[in-house]
């Protein structure tokens, strides 16, 4: 390489220097601001999600504190005094309360909690659903036959969540009208449905016993 040559690639790497200087004086404070972004973005996740496991276990604290009570009615009251800062805790608390007063033997307390539960639009569908079917199970007696039976048909809808539960009741109901023979049906159906608890399998075979089918036949 001739000294002309040199000198020319040595100039034109000078130029190219003060440019990238020029533009990192220019644009540099980007690249800054892109990674105090990214580390504060970090920071912020981190602690949101610090925030919200000490809310989850201050909460949990503040149930087991309540429970300890020496009876169902001061259970009830300290339960309605915990406060409830995220979404569907106000369900949990009321489900709590309700056995409470069932517990006290306060059935009308415990079906007004329920129908709380069932009623509130921002209570998660699973919690909406299971109030409805404790509420159904604690009211049916009292209710007309054709309210409880489409109240049951919706919960046993498939892909419900509580769909066995519901048909159990949907047979409980059948029996005691005396349809044995539907009853049994609906029994056998609850011990091929997928993904039923072994309890409740017991309990199907069993009343098909009891209305005098036979399990093993089904």
């Amino acid at each position: 390489m001739s000294e002309t040559d040199s000198f020319i690639e040595e100039v034109t790497e000078e130029v190219r220097r003060d440019r990238l200087f020029k533009l990192m004086r220019k644009y540099g404070w980007i690249g800054v601001l892109a990674v105090f972004l990214i580390v504060g973005g970090a920071a912020w996740n981190e602690w949101q999600k610090a925030s919200a496991r000490a809310e989850a276990e201050a909460f949990g604290d503040a149930i087991l504190t309540a429970l300890s009570a020496d009876d169902p009615a001061g259970r009830t009251a300290a339960l309605a005094a915990v406060p409830t800062p995220a979404e569907g805790q106000a369900a949990l608390l009321s489900f709590l309360a309700a056995e409470e007063s069932l517990a006290a033997g306060d059935t009308g307390a415990a079906e007004t909690a329920l129908a709380g539960v069932a009623a509130d639009a921002t209570a998660p569908e699973l919690y909406r659903q299971m109030a409805q079917l404790k509420l159904l199970i604690l009211k049916g007696p009292s209710m007309s036959a054709d309210e409880r039976d489409q109240g049951l048909a919706a919960l046993a809808a498939p892909g419900a969540p509580f769909r066995p539960l519901a048909l159990e009741q949907q047979a409980l109901a059948l029996a005691g009208a005396g349809k044995a023979e539907e009853a049994r049906a609906l029994y056998a159906q609850i011990m091929q449905e997928a993904g039923v608890p072994a309890g409740l399998r017991q309990r199907a075979a069993q009343m098909i016993v009891v209305l005098g089918g036979d399990p093993a036949g089904q």
